[in-house]
């Protein structure tokens, strides 16, 4: 039976030490079993290494800034759409996931699905909101508040002691020890994500990360935690193994069935000495690593591309403990007329 072919574009093409998901979900991709694929990179920078892995991806467009605003971005997706007739779109950075669902049901009209969370379960789970999010539905998570202004912050409230976690609202996270650290961090990370800046208090313990997938009904269609194995100077994971840990997998079932979850996610877990486990953060979308669980039997990307279609998807039931993953860096050798092409054309 010959499978059919979509053309799917992918998000989130960078790979430098703190990689976007992109390149990952491409390679699952490449690999499903129910339908071919060509694949569309949609860029924001020009230096972005998916770009020219054309191994991987066929043809590359730039899209504007998150901050250009929903208008740009449809328009830029509408000139997109009349070259390549897209199936599928995967965006894969918590920066550009706002616009994207706004853009849901007007791209669906055109003939371009996606599978996200509702804009409700996107900005229930933010990083300002997860303490309520905890409350709401009896998950533990540290305490945290966002802060507007330094001075504020410096000012720690009944609860809060050092060290604790410096974050910004979309991405980075540092630790403070003292209050002189905390006004680095907090400036460092504000400049580069603006306000506000959340402070969370600071769990000791061993870092775990579960990835899957929710099919908005309250099911688990997918779902591997994997332990850090080695992590970098921004925390990201450079190297980790899948395991088998039921509580891990019953919170993730809980997330999942308590909010009716739709499309990919990432939980990271902090679990303390005595065994306690904490929600950190849910990033809405697939992590970096997601290629761990195409190795372990679980090809989630295929099943999201699937979901997104409308088509039936049993869930996963099995995967395998105990393998890794572990990241490298490597030199491509780029023409500079293709590098020219991508930054004055806008395409490559």
């Amino acid at each position: 039976m010959k499978k059919n072919e979509l053309t799917i574009a992918v998000t989130g093409l960078n790979a430098i030490d703190s990689p976007g998901p992109g390149v990952s979900v491409i390679r699952a991709l490449r690999e499903a079993e129910s339908f071919r694929t060509r694949i569309i990179g949609l860029s924001y920078e020009s230096l972005e290494p998916g770009i020219y892995m054309h191994d991987l991806v066929d043809k590359t467009y730039q899209i504007p800034y998150p901050s250009g605003g929903t208008d740009v971005l449809l328009d830029r997706l509408m000139y997109i759409h009349g070259k390549e007739k897209l199936d599928v779109i995967i965006p894969n950075f918590d920066a550009e996931l706002y616009s994207f669902i706004r853009l849901e049901e007007k791209l669906k009209k055109m003939g371009i699905h996606m599978f996200l969370p509702t804009l409700a379960q996107y900005e229930e789970r933010t990083k300002v909101n997860l303490c309520n999010f905890g409350e709401k539905y009896g998950i533990d998570v540290p305490k945290s508040k966002a802060f507007h202004d330094l001075n504020s912050a410096r000012q720690l409230d009944p609860g809060f002691s050092y060290p604790l976690m410096v974050k910004g609202k979309f991405y980075d996270a540092s630790i403070a020890y003292n209050g002189d650290q905390l006004k680095s961090h907090f400036n460092k990370i504000s400049a580069k994500w603006g306000l506000p800046i959340i402070l969370q208090e600071f769990i000791h313990g061993t870092e775990f990360n579960v990835t899957g997938l929710g099919d908005g009904k309250g099911n688990t269609i997918a779902a591997v935690p994997m332990r850090k194995q080695y992590i970098t100077d921004k925390g990201k994971a450079w190297g980790g193994i899948s395991i088998a840990d039921e509580k891990m997998l019953e919170m993730t079932r809980k997330f999942l069935k308590m909010t009716r979850w739709r499309g990919g996610f990432e939980l990271e877990l902090m679990k303390d000495k005595e065994g306690k486990l904490y929600l950190l953060e849910i990033n809405p979308r697939l992590p970096a690593w997601i290629y761990l669980a195409v190795g372990v039997g679980q090809n989630i990307p295929e099943a999201l591309v699937n979901l997104a279609l409308g088509n039936e998807v049993s869930p996963f039931n099995h995967y395998e403990v105990g393998k890794m993953f572990i990241r490298y860096a490597w030199d491509m050798i780029v023409d500079r007329q293709e590098f020219e092409q991508i930054s004055m054309n806008g395409e490559l």
